[in-house]
């Protein structure tokens, strides 16, 4: 279970407290389970802070991996840094949990790489175009994550 940490030198900047009200509707929403949102499928995945210790919540939106798993993208919407969700996976990939629609799930997390990583990159751009575009705004190849049921 191999985590990089790479950052770009360009990419788009986050809006900080918009942001954050816009990650309560969307988590709220994922909770629910009422179906796609902004044409995704959305989940809510629990993390550990890495230096906090401290439970992290983020509202992801997630494509179907093999067996079950999910695949969820670190796109940070093209920044050039990763989210601090995927830094915090990296620092504890065994203590993540995904709800959604009600359900609450366990999961080991585990970054692609190669063609493993191609693969589902093809996938996820293919069902959700913003993603590419994301890819065009960073320097950074945006690490894709599996998630898998324990």
């Amino acid at each position: 279970m191999s985590f990089t940490h790479p950052t770009g030198t360009r990419g788009f900047k986050l809006p900080g407290r918009v942001f954050r009200v816009m990650n309560r509707l969307l988590m709220r929403r994922a909770r629910n389970g009422k179906g796609p949102t902004m044409g995704m499928n959305l989940l809510v995945l629990t993390t550990i802070g890495r230096k906090s210790g401290q439970t992290r919540l983020n509202p992801l939106a997630w494509f179907p991996g093999p067996d079950g798993s999910w695949l969820v993208v670190a796109s940070a919407g093209g920044s050039a840094a990763n989210p601090a969700w995927y830094l915090n996976l990296a620092a504890n990939p065994d203590q993540v949990s995904v709800e959604q629609g009600g359900r609450k799930v366990d999961v080991t997390a585990e970054q692609l790489n190669g063609a493993e990583r191609a693969q589902a990159w093809q996938q996820i751009t293919a069902a959700a175009d913003q993603f590419r575009r994301y890819e065009e705004t960073t320097d950074r190849e945006i690490p894709v994550i599996r998630l898998t049921p324990r």
